[in-house]
């Protein structure tokens, strides 16, 4: 191949600004910030949860009352998230009867005729015996198709405001987690081996004072989230509580540390306003008598916590290392490439310097008479530029 040597400053010029580029970013980018010569491993987590926080309410209906962690934490465990119930709507001493329907379009009615026998509907609190019946004696203008179902039915109409345990805002929410990386059999706990068990009673997490501590009252993180949380608790919704474990194993275990992050899972805007919130529904069983049996149904509305763990941990490893010095040394390559470009096809010259380059020949096969193979009037061609 033929070399060709082009003695020009801004051809040489372009040439050592491509290779420094290349250079910056095989040191910079590849093995500084990304840490090619690392071994990397995703982390495999366990999260336990514990919720501590006692309020009181007094209301009509229920009276003066105590509420604890066994009363708003449902269930008890969960994987990986927490429920704690901010609102609620009880309905009292539901027994199985008959009674009328909650009057909406689909089961308000004139006459018996309006109500069919044995259908029970999408959102039926029961099954219609097909009978017309005023539903409050209040109003004997409102009727309603009688049904068979836990009577008296739900009256959901309206969500209490201010929420029913609006002071669970103070409540605590202790979290547990562990981690393992298994390629480099490294294991920790969020509990960090400087935290000792009087510093765990009384600390609470804080992003500047105490930002390892296990810790943290609800209000801060529903704060730290930009929202408001006694609107949230009104409605209900779903919080993520986001622990990152960003570690380097080429440093000291004690680097390894779990940092914290807030945010608001479920949409809340003025564009998603239909069905709003998190709420389910469950009831409290008991007998007065052997025969008799009697509920409490309570539509929970409330806040989930899902704790989320993400994590990469790296460790120097001598073949990423090898594959990325080799990497760079490959796009070295596009240098002569580039340079190539443009200088056949952008620069003034660029027909005297192709006429350089390339050394145009017929085919030897249509030639007639031809030299010997061989001769000194073959040319070996290649380019490199610099």
């Amino acid at each position: 191949p033929r070399i060709v040597s082009i003695k020009s400053r801004k051809v040489g010029l372009m040439n050592r600004l491509v290779q420094l580029a290349i250079l910056a970013y095989v040191i910079g980018w590849v093995f500084v910030w990304e840490k090619g010569y690392q071994e990397t491993d995703s982390v495999v987590s366990s999260v336990t949860t514990k919720v501590k926080g006692v309020t009181m309410t007094n209301t009509s209906g229920l009276g003066p009352r105590v509420w604890d962690v066994a009363d708003y934490v449902i269930p008890s465990q969960a994987e990986n998230s927490v429920f704690i119930m901010t609102n609620m709507i009880a309905t009292l001493n539901q027994t199985q009867g008959l009674c009328p329907e909650f009057p909406d379009k689909s089961t308000t009615c004139k006459s018996d005729a309006d109500c069919k026998k044995g259908y029970a509907g999408t959102h039926s609190n029961g099954i219609q015996t097909g009978k017309c019946r005023v539903y409050n004696l209040t109003d004997p203008s409102i009727k309603t198709c009688e049904i068979f179902a836990w009577c008296p039915v739900e009256n959901d109409k309206n969500v209490p405001k201010p929420a029913f345990l609006r002071d669970a805002e103070n409540f605590t929410l202790l979290v547990k987690n562990s981690i393992w990386y298994p390629k480099f059999n490294f294991t920790k706990r969020n509990i960090l081996p400087t935290i000792n068990h009087t510093y765990l009673k009384d600390c609470i997490y804080n992003i500047k004072t105490d930002p390892f501590c296990p810790i943290f009252r609800l209000g801060d993180i529903v704060e730290a989230a930009g929202q408001n949380f006694q609107e949230m608790a009104i409605e209900g919704g779903v919080m993520g509580l986001q622990i990152r474990w960003d570690c380097n194993l080429d440093k000291p275990a004690s680097r390894c540390v779990p940092k914290y992050s807030f945010r608001r899972i479920d949409n809340k805007d003025s564009a998603h306003s239909v069905s709003p919130g998190y709420n389910f529904r469950f009831a409290k069983y008991y007998r007065i008598s052997p025969n008799d049996e009697y509920r409490t149904l309570i539509k929970a509305y409330g806040i989930r916590f899902d704790i989320m763990v993400f994590g990469k941990a790296g460790k120097f490893d001598i073949i990423p290392t090898m594959i990325n010095i080799g990497s760079g040394f490959a796009l070295f390559g596009v240098t002569t490439i580039l340079c190539d470009i443009i200088v056949l096809y952008f620069m003034k010259k660029r027909y005297f310097y192709r006429e350089k380059k390339y050394k145009y020949v017929e085919d030897y096969e249509l030639q007639g008479d031809h030299p010997s193979y061989g001769s000194q009037t073959d040319v070996h061609d290649n380019s490199t530029t610099r």
